[in-house]
């Protein structure tokens, strides 16, 4: 009796729930902590990106039975394992998108037309998008992106280009990572999707390098630009791109050196410098635009 419901929770993935933070980041750079409203808002955003999301890993998982079972560690699943019926996952599906989309009843219009967006993006990436190179790692940048602009609507703050641009640069970045996890498990003789046919390591290791350069690029001319200096009242938010320089060179440790990449949402719960870094980097911003704005 209580083996189920424990196999019912691994399969909705609750640690990748980590990824819908950045349902949180217009809230943060949008002077909105101290609203309570805000920050109740986008709660509810959250919880309905969770919920969703819960429901989409499962649809994912019954359309990648066969692909995992062939691989190390995702044979483990509850589908692919057999321990959980795909009758009983499409019950829980259905129970979490109902949920998801009843929650989602208390904000805007707005913000449900971005969570069925956020939807329908993760549904064609499931049936057929992830297949192809290149056009699979932009679905999952563009979810990142839709996140922060559901965050954006719940908190009621608008949503900078920048922003948007960091938020597209970071998940393509983590993207082609999780690629390249993909791609020296394939080495192993462990075949886990299609679209690998249409990478290799030096496209993926090169494009990681690329992606982190501009995205170093992008925070930096971001934090000296006087229209945001103006925004915050500082001109040293500059400081806070040691914490993201830090933060982007150990995730290329880890992929290159230690080639542990495939999982970004266990790297961050396990990783205590992923950790560290991303609280001085909270902390920095909080000061320099809470406590130093004029």
């Amino acid at each position: 009796m209580i083996k189920k419901p424990l196999l019912f929770l691994k399969l909705i993935r609750p640690h990748q729930f980590l990824k819908n933070g950045f349902v949180w980041i217009p809230l943060l750079f949008g002077y909105k902590l101290m609203d309570l409203r805000a920050v109740i808002n986008t709660f509810h955003a959250f919880s309905s990106f969770c919920l969703v999301a819960g429901s989409i890993y499962i649809i994912n998982d019954i359309f990648d039975i066969e692909s995992d079972n062939k691989h190390p560690v995702k044979r483990l699943r509850p589908l692919a394992s057999g321990d959980v019926e795909i009758g009983e996952a499409l019950i829980l599906c259905a129970v979490l998108l109902s949920a998801g989309a009843v929650l989602s009843t208390v904000l805007s219009f707005q913000f449900q037309s971005i969570l069925g967006a956020y939807l329908a993006l993760n549904l064609a990436y499931s049936l057929l998008l992830k297949k192809w190179a290149i056009v699979d790692v932009i679905c999952i940048a563009l979810g990142f992106v839709l996140r922060v602009f559901a965050g954006g609507t719940a908190a009621g703050v608008a949503i900078s280009h920048w922003i948007v641009i960091m938020t597209f640069l970071l998940s393509l970045f983590l993207a082609f990572a999780k690629r390249r996890d993909d791609l020296l498990l394939s080495r192993n003789g462990h075949s886990v999707r299609e679209a690998l046919h249409g990478y290799n390591l030096q496209f993926v290791s090169s494009s990681m390098v690329i992606m982190a350069s501009v995205t170093i690029v992008a925070y930096l001319l971001y934090s000296v630009s006087p229209e945001i200096a103006r925004k915050h009242g500082t001109d040293n938010m500059y400081l806070t791109g040691f914490w993201v320089i830090a933060g982007l060179l150990r995730y290329l440790q880890i992929t290159f050196v230690e080639e542990k990449s495939g999982a970004p949402t266990l790297i961050l719960i396990k990783d205590v410098f992923m950790q560290t870094v991303i609280v001085f980097w909270l902390i920095s911003i909080y000061l320099l635009i809470y406590t130093g704005r004029h």
